[in-house]
């Protein structure tokens, strides 16, 4: 039986749902402040939750879908993203919601971590930049359609209707995946689970962002401290360990899975926060409403979305380390514009820099993703797939991370009102600039990773 097309439509239908719902929560988050009353260092938690459990969970998810069948954690994953989603819209508090957008995470590291793995399955070599492309086209467009959406649904029903569309939407895609997709990949049926490695690994990433969320503190430095201590505990274990969460010979043998892994996870760390960033811009600085903003936040993620199936299809021709390197120099740029933001800076600059940011990530992404998912063997593809997402996630976690520190610096544990503006503004700027240095060092890796062909 030819399962391309389901598996092609399940995966590229999930690829779409999760990310926009995660970019229209951004729009919601001032709106979701002043409810709950949350500083500027508790706020960026709705995000860092989600981000925080997601991470922590792709890789074990990656891996138990290996081992069981990547298409039972696959609907498992969906349906856990659509109650949690209906509990965070009953939230009456900012710690309730936090909670249940720890479970939101768990849901979705469950999907991220499976939907490129059956992807890579059933699509051959020669195929699959450009299904890649499709799929990473379908994030952008989540992406996309988020923020304004987003800032609709806000204005006029309020940030928890946000949640509650999830629920007709994540209930037809658990139909479609047990409808349309038929088969069961475990390529590495029989194989040990470690759960030691695990649970090392969430609670180093949790020592860290607490570390961050804490910072300038002393206690703050000593989890950050105690969290790198755990990862290099991590690293030791899996390399002596039969059965491995992270197959560290990937890394240590494998040039391009490496490099590319690596070059994701700093490109992520540069990026992910400027939603986030340029919302709070938007709305605080600029006075737009969140319907405002969230259509001026389109351009970036609507630029990926059309560009994504291309750099996807060029990476089949062409070495995707020059693609991805090109990607990630044009981001610098972008991210270097946005380091001289201030009160007076004109909308039309604002949407001229989101779209070449939004060429940069295309050109960056579907070719990077490529050279992962290309470099390993079929019985890897779960892992691979959930080391990349795991990269990107942590990469998420530690630009939120990086914002959360700079507040907590510049404007510590106060709201951001009209009082504090010159003091985000001047966060805003210092945020950009270390963005922009991280981007310009993550080209080297980018370049690299050697020749895939």
């Amino acid at each position: 039986m030819d399962y391309r097309k389901p598996a092609l439509l399940v995966t590229t239908v999930g690829a779409f749902l999760v990310p926009f719902m995660g970019s229209s929560i951004n729009i919601a988050l001032p709106s979701i402040g002043k409810e709950f009353e949350m500083n500027a260092v508790l706020l960026p938690w709705i995000t860092i939750s989600y981000l925080l459990s997601s991470t922590i969970f792709l890789i074990p998810f990656g891996r138990i879908g290996d081992i069981h069948g990547r298409k039972k954690v696959f609907v498992s994953g969906f349906m856990i993203y659509t109650i949690s989603s209906l509990f965070c819209a009953m939230s009456t508090s900012a710690l309730s919601l936090i909670s249940f957008r720890v479970l939101n995470g768990i849901g979705a590291s469950m999907i991220f971590s499976i939907g490129m793995a059956i992807l890579t399955s059933v699509f051959p070599p020669g195929e699959r930049g450009r299904v890649i492309g499709i799929n990473i086209a379908a994030v952008y467009s989540g992406l996309s359609f988020g923020p304004f959406f987003g800032g609709l649904l806000t204005h006029h029903f309020g940030w928890r209707s946000i949640f509650l569309i999830n629920l007709p939407l994540g209930t037809l895609m658990v139909l479609l995946i047990i409808w349309k997709l038929k088969g069961e990949w475990a390529e590495a049926k029989g194989e040990k689970f470690d759960l030691f490695g695990s649970v090392l690994f969430g609670m180093t990433l949790v020592a860290i962002m607490y570390g961050f969320s804490t910072l300038p503190k002393m206690g703050g430095f000593s989890f950050v401290l105690l969290g790198l201590l755990g990862m290099l505990i991590f690293v030791k274990w899996e390399m002596r360990t039969e059965t491995p969460l992270f197959n560290m010979d990937l890394f240590r043998k494998n040039k391009v899975f490496a490099y590319s892994n690596l070059a994701a996870l700093i490109n992520y760390s540069a990026t992910f926060a400027i939603s986030f960033l340029m919302s709070l811009y938007l709305q605080f600085i600029k006075g737009l409403s969140p319907q405002e903003a969230g259509t001026v936040l389109i351009a970036q993620p609507l630029v990926q979305a059309v560009f994504s199936p291309v750099a996807g299809r060029l990476s089949d021709r062409i070495e995707p380390r020059m693609v991805a390197s090109i990607g990630m120099a044009l981001t610098a740029v972008g991210l270097f514009l946005f380091t001289f933001l201030n009160q007076e800076t004109a909308l039309s600059h604002i949407v001229g820099t989101l779209v070449l940011l939004g060429f940069g990530f295309a050109l960056f992404s579907s070719p990077n993703t490529n050279a992962v998912m290309g470099s390993v063997e079929n019985k890897y593809y779960g892992v691979a797939s959930g080391t990349l997402s795991t990269m990107r996630s942590t990469g998420t976690m530690l630009s939120m991370g990086i914002t959360m520190m700079i507040f907590a610096i510049y404007i510590g544990r106060a709201q951001i009102t009209s009082p504090h503006y010159p003091l985000f503004l001047r966060s805003l700027n210092v945020i950009f600039a270390i963005f922009t240095i991280l981007c310009v060092v993550g080209i080297f890796p980018s370049l690299s990773r050697g020749r895939m062909r």
